[in-house]
């Protein structure tokens, strides 16, 4: 029985690296695409570009469009004579935001009346517009209750020192709310799933094409020793390719790894293992390699969506979060971005890797039994 795995695993591995150019794109894109990704992979909203339409002129508009630019959010790219001239930057994505004060602006705020101003946001991405709005309303809000305070103490004599009332964060975890902390994590659970789909959803249907089903098929090889052959050296390349990754992640991008190595090698065994276990069982009921390449998209960009990485799983619909708990990538990314940023271990995670394991398994024995009845 393991002479005869071995000879599989020899096979497998010169069939792998006999084409050289087949070793660098196991090992270099991968390493490319977290550099890539880890950059365009943010939430971070920045230099928001805005126009400014100031119908007030006033000390009072100027103060707040400072206050704007000084919070490092807002660009202030342009200022506008006419609402024409905002439906036209926004037009030209020049801009995703115009702020828009009219005249008596200052003298509702020195009159003790509320100052009305319109913010215009580009809706056309909703996740953009609502943290500019909020980034705005929080500015805007602090301004306005400076004034408030000011009034305050003009009025009671009392210095607004003593009126004010401040709150004291904490953030856990990511102290300083890098996007990059939570993203790279994710990054290594798509990429890995990527590489191992790839190759292993070829292994079987390749051997279809070439020809040398029929030999194998003759040969006295089981069904099960078959897929453990096809499986172990792409779990050793996806175990290589997660060493890269997490070596990247930690120097190149200065993610910290707060939880144990041994917990993050065992749960990519599992994970990996699952991986695999979708990948053979692609491959075994392809016919063709173009075939198991068009059904590893189809599985694989769901995948994505239904993990967690973008979208919080809890805003789903109920129907579609009962399908994420199929999804090998759900519990990957709870495992990663836990052993990165919080430093939790075996105690919290169980649950999480017992639920790879039994998926791997289960997908693995499908292959399998698939398998024996090609062969037999």
């Amino acid at each position: 029985m393991f002479g005869r795995i071995r000879e599989m695993l020899i096979k497998e591995f010169i069939q792998v690296f006999r084409d050289p150019q087949m070793s660098i794109l196991i090992f270099i894109p991968p390493i490319l695409q977290l550099i890539v990704f880890g950059y365009a992979a943010s939430t971070d909203v920045k230099n928001i570009a805005t126009a400014i339409y100031d119908l007030d002129h006033s000390i009072e508009s100027r103060e707040l469009v400072s206050r704007l630019a000084a919070s490092g959010y807002f660009d202030i790219l342009y200022h506008v004579n006419s609402p024409d001239q905002i439906t036209r930057l926004i037009d030209e994505n020049k801009i995703s935001t115009a702020i828009q004060f009219n005249k008596g602006f200052s003298e509702k705020i020195r009159g003790n009346q509320t100052a009305v101003l319109q913010v215009i946001v580009d809706g056309t991405d909703s996740n953009t517009a609502s943290v500019v709005l909020n980034y705005g309303g929080k500015i805007i809000q602090n301004y306005s209750s400076q004034i408030l305070l000011e009034r305050i103490a003009r009025q009671s004599g009392i210095s607004q020192e003593h009126t004010a009332v401040e709150d004291e964060t904490r953030i856990w975890f990511n102290e300083n709310l890098e996007s990059q902390y939570f993203y790279v994590p994710g990054l290594l659970a798509i990429i890995i799933m990527l590489i191992t789909f790839l190759l292993t959803s070829m292994a079987v249907v390749r051997e279809k094409e070439i020809g040398t089903m029929e030999q194998i098929m003759v040969t006295p090889i089981t069904s099960a020793e078959f897929i453990l052959g096809k499986t172990v050296p792409f779990a050793i390349i996806g175990f290589m390719d997660m060493i890269l990754i997490v070596t990247v992640a930690t120097l190149w991008f200065q993610v910290p790894i707060r939880g144990s190595l041994a917990v993050l090698f065992l749960s990519t065994f599992f994970y990996i293992l699952s991986s695999l276990g979708f990948g053979l069982l692609i491959s075994t009921i392809s016919k063709t390699q173009q075939q198991a390449m068009m059904t590893t998209f189809f599985f694989f960009f769901p995948a994505t969506l239904l993990s967690g990485f973008t979208f919080p799983i809890e805003n789903m619909p109920v129907v579609v979060q009962w399908l994420t708990y199929l999804n090998p990538m759900r519990y990957f990314l709870i495992i990663v971005r836990g052993i990165f940023l919080k430093g939790i271990g075996l105690d919290i995670l169980w649950h999480q890797i017992g639920a790879l394991a039994v998926i791997g398994i289960v997908t693995l024995w499908l292959a399998s039994k698939r398998l024996h009845k090609t062969l037999t």
